[in-house]
Parts: structure tokens; C-alpha cells; sequence
């Protein structure tokens, strides 16, 4: 991503020290809004999403969101496009602006629907991300929509805590979960005006229960009563074995020490052949 901003800021820069500048800018302004909008709600929570620091945040977590991936691309192929409009320099102003624009719209378009897809894939060693595997098949299985009410502050550590056990993990497991905050600013947090501050409601196919708990050990039981689901049996084998972890190198040695090699000396060979002149030319030079 950062390459193509400095791309872009090259192709749109007398020097190559604006250019720096504009890239610095792009990373400076976008850790100032991560730093800015963290914890906010709406709108503004929206916007925090586009900050580079949270685009990674996933990626050192251990997982690979699908969508997420695809808007990068789709980020990454607009910023390239746009360095190409702008680099050639016998085009036109008004000409560059309006390919500009449908290179925006594109990349736009791009972003949009790299947000409907919801795959996920956890990486992570022990799968810390997801919950167990048993009970990740039978969530998968749920179809209607599961309607979580929070009556927390963003701010508060225990909305932070259900989060990050329970309502992210239901999210990647399930195919429709909405969550709302019904509070929200620091001025609800430990505040007793609102008997209801601190449960959690979840509404599944008519039917709803409240929780005060944040760990999916008390939750999942609950989501499963509510939709008329046994608690599944736990799969032998599935759960994280711990370390020592026993792993076979071969693989990877075989393509660091043979294959990669193998491939560098084949594009250095292709690289240095001489270019092929065409058969008119060497007729032609004949004749003179």
C-alpha cells in the first residue's frame, strides 16, 4: 500500500523529495487517526477503519479476513492507477482528471464489494481467534439473523473484553449477527443511572435472554437455547496440543536450498538474452 501511495505521490511531484513528503504525510495522518477516532462509534468509527495501523491490526492477530484483502488490492491497483494517469506527461489536464475519476470509481466500486465478503480464515497456532471447533460447525449451521444489544460504553473495559472473547468470534462463525450499542460515550461508564448499563441482550429467532458475562463459555449455552440447539460434543484431537511443536522442515528446505535457486538462475538466464529483432527489420537492413 505504501508503495503505491509513493508511486502515486512520484507521479504527481516535481522531485523526489515532495514525493517523500506526501507518502510521510499519508503515514503520519493516517496513525493520527487511528490515535484520534480509537473507540469511536458511527461515522467517525467508520473513518478509524481506513487507518493503516487498523487495516494490519488483523494480519498480527493471526487472521486472514477475505474482504479485507481484497480492499487492499483494490486500494493498492487504484493508487497504481492513478500514478499511471498522471505520469505520462504529454496528456492533458482535463483528460487525467476524468480518467482519475474513473479510476476512483472503480476502485471505489472495488472497496464496496470487498465489504459484503465475510470469509475468514484464523492462522493462529492455537486458533485463539475463533472458538472451539465443535462449536464453530454448529454455529455455522444457524441461518437467521442473531441480534446482539450491548448496553456498554465503547470505552468501558468489560464492552473491550466482549468484544474481543465473544462478539468478534460470532461474528466470523456466524453467517448474520448484528451487534448495536444502546449507550455510548465516557460519561456511561460506571454510571448507575441505567439500571440495564452492563447486559448484554441477544435476540434469535423471536426469541431473547440478557447476560452480564463476557466469556463465550456462559454465552454460547445461551445462544444455543435460543435456537432450540443441543450444546455440541467437543471433537478429540481438535484442541491446541500445546508446545513442544513437532514440525517437518523438509518442505521448506527443499524450496530454499532447490527450487528457489533454481528459479533465480532462470530469471537471471531469461534476462539476459539478447532481444529478438524482428524478421522485417533484418530484410530491411539487408536491402540498405
Amino acid at each position: 500500500m505504501i508503495g503505491a501511495i509513493a508511486l502515486f505521490s512520484a507521479s504527481i511531484s516535481e522531485s523526489a523529495a515532495t514525493a517523500a513528503i506526501i507518502t510521510l504525510a499519508f503515514t503520519i495522518g493516517s496513525w493520527a487517526l487511528d490515535f484520534a477516532l480509537a473507540g469511536q462509534t458511527g461515522v467517525f468509527g467508520w473513518i478509524s477503519q481506513l487507518s493503516l495501523t487498523q487495516t494490519l491490526r488483523p494480519f498480527e492477530q493471526g487472521l486472514l479476513p477475505a474482504g479485507l484483502l481484497l480492499g487492499i488490492l483494490a486500494a493498492i491497483g487504484g493508487f497504481a492507477a492513478l500514478a499511471a494517469v498522471w505520469l505520462h506527461p504529454g496528456v492533458p489536464l482535463g483528460t487525467k482528471c476524468v480518467r482519475s475519476l474513473v479510476c476512483l470509481a472503480i476502485a471505489a466500486a472495488a472497496m464496496g464489494v470487498s465489504t459484503q465478503v465475510r470469509r475468514t480464515v484464523d492462522l493462529a497456532e492455537d486458533r485463539h481467534n475463533s472458538f472451539p471447533a465443535a462449536d464453530q460447525r454448529a454455529l455455522a449451521e444457524l441461518r437467521e439473523p442473531l441480534i446482539i444489544t450491548v448496553h456498554l460504553a465503547p470505552e468501558d473495559p468489560r464492552y473491550v473484553d466482549l468484544r474481543r472473547n465473544v462478539l468478534a468470534k460470532l461474528e466470523r462463525a456466524m453467517p448474520r449477527v448484528a451487534v448495536r450499542l444502546a449507550t455510548s460515550g465516557q460519561s456511561m461508564v460506571g454510571s448507575t443511572s441505567e439500571e440495564a448499563y452492563g447486559e448484554v441482550e441477544y435476540s434469535y429467532g423471536g426469541r431473547s435472554d440478557k447476560s452480564r458475562s463476557t466469556s463465550h463459555r456462559e454465552i454460547l449455552p445461551l445462544v444455543y437455547a435460543l435456537a432450540g440447539r443441543p450444546i455440541p460434543e467437543p471433537i478429540p484431537g481438535q484442541d491446541y496440543p500445546g508446545y513442544p511443536l513437532l514440525a517437518d522442515g523438509s518442505p521448506a528446505l527443499a524450496w530454499f536450498l532447490g527450487a528457489l535457486p533454481l528459479l533465480i538462475v532462470a530469471a537471471w538466464w531469461w534476462s539476459r538474452r539478447p532481444p529478438q529483432i524482428p524478421t522485417q527489420l533484418v530484410k530491411s537492413g539487408g536491402d540498405i
